[in-house]
């Protein structure tokens, strides 16, 4: 008998030991950082567990699954939306929202993650329902802000903020993606045209001016050229003639000098024929007086302009 009663105190102990052990557990809870409880007594909540240690009535309080409190990204598959102008356009969409309030997001919705994505669809559809197909590929940051704006509105009640709402990828149907390429290789290939075009304009331009400068610039060269000449022909004859008079020449210097020119006449190959003046005779006698010869004039007529044909060699 006493066997059996030390064996019964024995496991009572032991119950009794688990028991507290149970109690201790469940009355003992540990909430990490960026995590919220919600407390429930006998059903009814009772209050929202911060971070930190906390210590529950057990069998009486039940702790609900916590929530997290970060910046949370859900991306949601595509949805088929309809344009103004009747074509499918899939959209994907990235949203980002965050809990702000875990008695609302625990009581007055069942699913907030689910409730989010049903109403960025739904929005989705009803703003770029209103736009064409360019103005929803070009309009991004227009959809995000109205996504955005009604999402935030409509979940503030859930305790959620929704800070921004993105779309990840815009895809028109296959036929219209090859119309745009086709459209697109049209619109490079006609500035490529363009560019092409004015390149070649540029060219001719550039080269007529060219070629005008230089036509300038040989004719400014030439004219100066022939100034230069004609200024330095002036100059020598008149320095000739100043020399001439400077040293004061008789006559018949004068005679014997035309007479030296004469010959020059018939240089060149060119001369076939030349004209011997008349004044040769008054030469040819202004010598003779000057070396005493007799006073006989040469035959008259003898000198006259008569043209006197030369013989090549």
């Amino acid at each position: 008998m006493e066997n059996a009663g030390g064996t019964a105190l024995a496991i009572v102990l032991v119950v009794l030991i688990v028991f507290v052990i149970i109690v201790l557990v469940r009355s003992v809870r540990i909430i990490p950082q960026a995590r919220a409880g919600v407390v429930e007594r006998l059903g009814k909540y009772q209050r929202t567990l911060n971070p930190g240690l906390t210590i529950l009535i057990p069998f009486v309080d039940r702790l609900l699954p916590l929530l997290d409190l970060r910046e949370q990204v859900v991306s949601f598959p595509p949805q088929p939306v309809i344009t103004e102008d009747n074509l499918v356009v899939s959209i994907d969409t990235v949203v980002y929202f965050q809990v702000t309030d875990p008695r609302a997001a625990t009581y007055e919705i069942a699913n907030y993650i689910q409730a989010v994505e049903q109403l960025t669809t739904t929005t989705l559809r009803n703003v770029v329902g209103g736009l064409n197909l360019e103005e929803a590929l070009t309009s991004r940051d227009q959809i995000n802000g109205q996504l955005r704006g009604v999402l935030d509105e409509a979940t503030g009640r859930w305790g959620i903020r929704v800070s921004r709402v993105e779309l990840k990828a815009i895809d028109p149907p296959h036929s219209i993606q090859d119309s745009m390429e086709k459209q697109m290789r049209a619109e490079r290939d006609r500035r490529a045209a363009i560019l092409t075009a004015e390149g070649t304009k540029q060219s001719a331009i550039l080269t007529a001016e060219g070629q005008r400068q230089a036509s300038i610039l040989a004719a400014e060269g030439e004219a100066k050229a022939a100034i230069l000449r004609a200024d330095g022909e002036a100059q020598a004859i008149q320095k000739v003639f100043d020399a001439i008079h400077k040293g004061n020449p008789d006559q018949k210097l004068l005679a014997y000098q035309y007479l030296q020119t004469l010959p020059k006449l018939a240089e060149g190959s060119a001369n076939k024929l030349w004209i011997i003046p008349s004044e040769v005779g008054e030469a040819l006698k202004g010598i003779g007086n000057a070396l005493g010869g007799t006073s006989a004039e040469p035959a008259s007529g003898l000198f006259d302009e008569a043209p006197i044909e030369r013989t090549q060699p």
